[in-house]
């Protein structure tokens, strides 16, 4: 008999980290394909620093992490599926057949707050940085954060705002800046101790919050909002403000062939990842119907539905329920916070904590168990030896309230370290201080982007 055909579709968090999981768990047993439009892996958590000129995005090429875990890339989009046929077809026409076929192709990211500016990552860097812009010549002086109620993960919204108060305090500006959320408390995901810690983070950084609150839309230096009572429609509730930056909502795009439920139009699953009504169909990340769209999750739901597809293949492994741990890591402005909550599956947190210290390990923004070491091994990082993500305990008493000082001259300390190694031609060393500054700030200023590339060059050609 051939190898059990795998087709995964999707290159983004959760497609990769089920390439690696089933490598890792029945590598001997399955052929996979890895079906994708793009070219290219690139981590959008990082976006939110892009508009700030602290960083440049980092990808990585799927046909080169496909090859390196014996898998076949092609480079095309999902457009069905047949179910029946068991084939997943592709935006060309061709045909995929498959024993399992993994869906991961992630959401539309739809406008929720007419007025605002959506910030969808990479692509609205620009106009987040034609507002910063305006903040510098003194034409805004206020600008409200917004959360849809649909929104499905609002810890860039919260990071935005935080870098912004930054930057208008380095710019020696006055800016008012409000963050409006139908949430209770801020980023209550992940539960009181790790609100608590954010809240002090915001009252510090000077940003207003409106929780109870969900953004109808901006019009004329006003942002409606709602707190969604039945009663006293007429009363009108308004932000005065000069700009909204408001994060988007997810809608599953159209794939015929696939079950759909809720006006969001999301793929229904179970805790395996099998899609409800379908034998050898499985799907993982944002495309779910699980409310919380977030990468370290989508890598999560990618594992069970990992560990489930080895099984079938006849791989000696149990099949791992999806039991979600949120891990995220907030960048600030002022070094980062990590926050983990480990929710029932009703959502509430039973577990809360928030540390300036690291929870896990390698400390990526996107928390997954074989992604992020090979990742940070793909990087050039010579110490990143690690096969699977690790969860670590803060030192006691680090309960990350607070901006941090002093974080701005370790972080020059390393970088400067980094270009010592570097003039004695230890490349390897260099490395290991520009490993050092991103497990700081969870990335690399740009022009430090392009010295890791060359001496990740120079290291390989001293061995």
């Amino acid at each position: 008999m051939g190898r059990f055909r795998v087709v995964i579709a999707g290159g983004g968090v959760a497609g990769l980290e089920a390439l690696l999981a089933l490598h890792e768990l029945a590598s001997e047993r399955v052929e996979m394909t890895l079906l994708a439009p793009q070219q290219e892996f690139v981590s959008r958590p990082l976006s939110v620093a892009e508009p700030f000129d602290l960083t440049d995005p980092r990808s990585f090429p799927l046909g080169e992490i496909a090859r390196e875990h014996d898998a076949r890339f092609r480079g095309e989009a999902l457009a069905r599926v047949d179910p029946e046929g068991r084939k997943a077809v592709s935006t060309d026409g061709g045909e995929l057949e498959y024993d399992a076929l993994l869906v991961a192709i992630g959401v539309d990211a739809a406008e929720a707050v007419p007025g605002a500016l959506t910030f969808r990552g990479s692509r609205d860097a620009p106009r987040f940085k034609a507002l910063l812009g305006e903040i510098e010549q003194g034409r805004v002086s206020s600008i409200a954060f917004a959360m849809p109620r649909d929104a499905a993960w609002p810890l860039p919204l919260y990071e935005l705002a935080l870098l912004t108060s930054a930057r208008a305090r380095e710019l020696g500006r006055a800016l008012d800046l409000h963050l409006v959320s139908p949430e209770s408390q801020p980023l209550n995901l992940f539960g009181a101790r790790a609100s608590a810690s954010v809240k002090s983070l915001l009252e510090e950084a000077g940003v207003a919050l409106h929780l109870g609150w969900a953004p109808v839309a901006f019009e004329a230096g006003a942002l409606q909002l709602d707190d969604g009572a039945k009663l006293e429609r007429d009363r009108v509730v308004a932000v005065q403000c000069d700009r909204v930056v408001a994060v988007p909502v997810p809608v599953g795009p159209e794939l015929p062939g696939l079950p759909r439920v809720g006006p969001r139009k999301l793929v229904p699953t179970d805790r395996y990842g099998t899609v409800e009504g379908l034998d050898g169909v499985y799907a993982a990340g944002d495309i779910t119907s699980f409310p919380i769209k977030q990468g370290g999750l989508a890598a999560q739901q990618a594992d069970a539905a990992a560990s489930a597809i080895a099984a079938a293949a006849g791989a000696p492994v149990t099949p791992q329920l999806f039991r979600p741990v949120l891990r995220g890591a907030l960048i600030t402005g002022h070094a980062p916070r990590f926050l983990r909550a480990q929710p029932d599956l009703g959502l509430g947190p039973v577990s809360s904590e928030a540390a300036r210290s690291v929870l896990w390990w390698p400390p990526a923004k996107v928390a997954g168990r074989y992604l992020a070491p090979y990742l940070a091994a793909k990087a050039g990082y010579p110490t990143s030896k690690r096969k699977q993500l690790v969860d670590v305990e803060p030192p006691y008493g680090d309960e990350g309230r607070g901006l941090s000082a002093g974080h701005e001259d370790v972080v020059e300390l390393a970088l400067t370290s980094a270009e010592a190694s570097a003039r004695w031609r230890d490349f390897k060393g260099a490395l290991r201080w520009l490993e050092v500054v991103e497990d700081l700030e969870l990335y690399l200023p740009p022009d430090y982007e392009q010295k890791r590339i060359n001496w990740q060059g120079l290291a390989g050609q001293n061995d």
